[in-house]
């Protein structure tokens, strides 16, 4: 549904925005199929380490599987989002996979509190930051209505996450070991890949 209404545009190629405008614009759409590529990978290495658990991990596979069937679509809209609207993507897109498999499967080893920790952390980061892409759009969607469409995508994304985070505290996110530690820790790796994937 949000792939036909944002397919074909090359019209987008006319729209009136300032260098900055267009600057924030390549910037959000890169910084999101950067972060939606790195989750896609925490779960992979999430059900990877759950499937490792045994019999008595079994039941988490469909609450990881849920959460990252959601991610695919993301990841999947952003890969159009990048064709359409001419983005290149980040060139860390190798240590995002590679540090979000790394993220998701040792957090997961270490329990199933400590993976609803590290999702808790991940999706605390992502949906804050879609709330201030929301803010900048706001600012200059009434130019087209592709950016319209954007800033809804934007916002039924980061609605998705917080569904994520809700689902991590429900499961026992705050009972893992060394919590605040983990956390903060995964936060700032969150936030930095934020940074990088911006500049790179």
């Amino acid at each position: 549904m949000l792939r036909s209404s944002l397919r074909n545009l090359n019209a987008y190629k006319n729209i009136k925005l300032s260098p900055t405008q267009r600057d924030v614009i390549d910037r959000l759409i890169r910084v999101d199929h950067a972060g939606e590529l790195g989750a896609n990978w925490i779960y992979a290495g999430q059900m990877y380490a759950t499937k490792k658990g045994g019999a008595e991990r079994a039941a988490e596979i469909e609450l990881v599987q849920h959460m990252w069937d959601q991610e695919k679509h993301h990841l999947k809209t952003f890969n159009h989002l990048l064709e359409d609207f001419k983005v290149r993507p980040t060139a860390l897109s190798p240590v995002w996979i590679a540090a979000g498999w790394f993220m998701g499967a040792s957090t997961t080893a270490m329990g199933k509190e400590s993976a609803m920790a590290c999702t808790e952390a991940v999706e605390t980061v992502i949906g804050e930051h879609y709330d201030d892409q929301i803010d900048q759009l706001k600012k200059f969607e009434h130019l087209h209505p592709d950016l319209v469409k954007l800033r809804q995508t934007c916002e039924q994304f980061r609605d998705d996450e917080l569904e994520h985070l809700d689902t991590a505290v429900d499961h026992g996110a705050q009972q893992a070991p060394a919590h605040a530690l983990l956390s903060a820790v995964i936060g700032g790796a969150c936030k930095f890949g934020v940074w990088a994937a911006e500049k790179v």
